[in-house]
């Protein structure tokens, strides 16, 4: 009967047409543009099945699910879509994609993006798109009050939000504000907080040489300037802000600028927006250091350790971060491609002009202290995010937060303090 039932599958071409499935783990908005570079893949790879795994819009639920499956060292996922901020925390589940050859092509991308995903040498994942803050300003408010071009510094940002602000509520638009940003208590204002102290020249929290940097003069003037805009330039209402709530602020008509990511753009272009036309984007000013910052974002693509096609995955990998894919995904849904040739692609500036600003914003951002503080990050940026809210309501003084935050980073890290580094 055994035998008879494999020569009914050959006779059928059920064994002959087996296939290598890979799966790939990927949640939310990135779905339809995956499920297209699947079928790509698999037109040209017949031996292969490239299928998407739905996963929760939630990175935390997402992010759940990994140590789930990692914890059971399960092979039902070969390759995943990861966080910015996730490489150290899963690195010993991932496999080195420069075993894989990606050592070959990771000068085409950001360094800072390389950076972000190499831990203690090895590449655990590919940069897929990136992200970064960016200023977003009324171009049409900026010539009413006569100015030429967007603030370069947090000094000229106060100056000019305060006088539109002044203006436009004198023609009974009670409900404007000039700056509107993150100020919640979430990775939201790790970003925000992390842009005012790096371009202050205050250092990014923790070094990569393993050092605590946070409690310094310029981290606390940074920190001191920004809870002074609260009830003045922002609402109170934004130590409760995140991407969207502020978003909505900024897209209703009622902001001067916001502080957001580069998704805010085509939103606030779209037909019903009464914004549509009226603004423009910058890189974020800068603090007394004289250079801007912009929070490092985005999602990058690594291989489970747990998989049984490894060398099949990496090269599903390599080929959903390649420059054709990323110029596919720049084109058809505005993903910002890693790869630094694509921001002078024809075709691309065609459909996204506004690209060849993100150059320098791209090449310059600003990575949180996720790679060295590994899987204590979560920890250190709560307590960082805590540590400044407490400051922005007014709960506590700048100096005693960081004061108290460099203690307790000490504690949680076990690193030693210095000085932040000059750029």
């Amino acid at each position: 009967m055994i035998f008879v039932f494999v020569v009914s599958l050959f006779a059928t071409g059920v064994m002959a047409e087996e296939k290598t499935i890979i799966k790939v783990a990927i949640g939310g908005s990135a779905i339809p543009s995956a499920k297209k570079l699947a079928e790509m893949y698999n037109e040209s790879h017949p031996g292969v099945d490239v299928q998407i795994l739905e996963m929760p819009d939630s990175s935390t639920d997402s992010l759940n699910l990994y140590l789930q499956f990692f914890e059971a060292k399960s092979s039902e996922v070969d390759i995943l879509v990861v966080d910015v901020v996730w490489p150290g925390i899963i690195a010993d589940h991932l496999v080195d994609l420069n075993k894989y050859g990606a050592e070959e092509i990771v000068k085409d991308h950001f360094e800072a993006n390389i950076n972000n995903n190499t831990v203690e040498g090895r590449l655990v994942a590919m940069p897929w798109y990136t992200d970064a803050g960016l200023l977003f300003y009324r171009t049409d408010l900026l010539k009413k009050y006569g100015y030429n071009e967007p603030p370069k510094t947090w000094d000229e940002l106060e100056g000019m939000a305060a006088r539109i602000q002044k203006g436009e509520r004198a023609e009974r638009k009670e409900d404007f504000w000039g700056y509107v940003w993150q100020g919640n208590a979430y990775e939201g204002l790790t970003c925000n907080a992390l842009e005012w102290i790096y371009s202050n020249g205050g250092g990014t929290i923790i070094n990569n040489d393993k050092e605590i940097t946070i409690y310094n003069p310029e981290a606390v003037a940074a920190v001191k300037q920004a809870a002074g805009w609260v009830g003045s330039i922002s609402p109170e209402s934004v130590t409760g802000l995140i991407e969207e709530s502020s978003r909505h602020i900024w897209q209703s008509g009622n902001a001067a600028f916001m502080r957001n990511w580069p998704y805010a753009y085509q939103l606030g272009n779209a037909a019903d927006s009464v914004i549509k036309g009226k603004f423009d984007l910058a890189p974020l000013p800068a603090g007394d250091s004289g250079f801007a910052a912009a929070a490092l974002g985005g999602w990058q693509l690594a291989v489970s350790k747990y998989s049984k096609h490894k060398k099949i995955a990496a090269d599903v990998v390599k080929f959903m971060t390649s420059y054709d894919a990323q110029k596919y995904r720049a084109i058809e849904e505005s993903y910002n491609p890693t790869i630094k040739a694509l921001y002078k692609d024809k075709e691309v500036l065609e459909v996204r002009p506004y690209y060849n600003r993100l150059y320098d914003v791209f090449m310059s951002a600003v990575a949180r202290p996720t790679t060295v503080t590994s899987t204590k990050y979560n920890e250190v940026s709560a307590l960082f995010f805590r540590a400044v809210h407490s400051v922005l309501t007014g709960k506590d003084s700048a100096d005693n937060a960081l004061g108290y935050l460099q203690l307790d980073l000490q504690s949680v890290t076990g690193f030693e303090t210095s000085s932040p580094e000059t750029k």
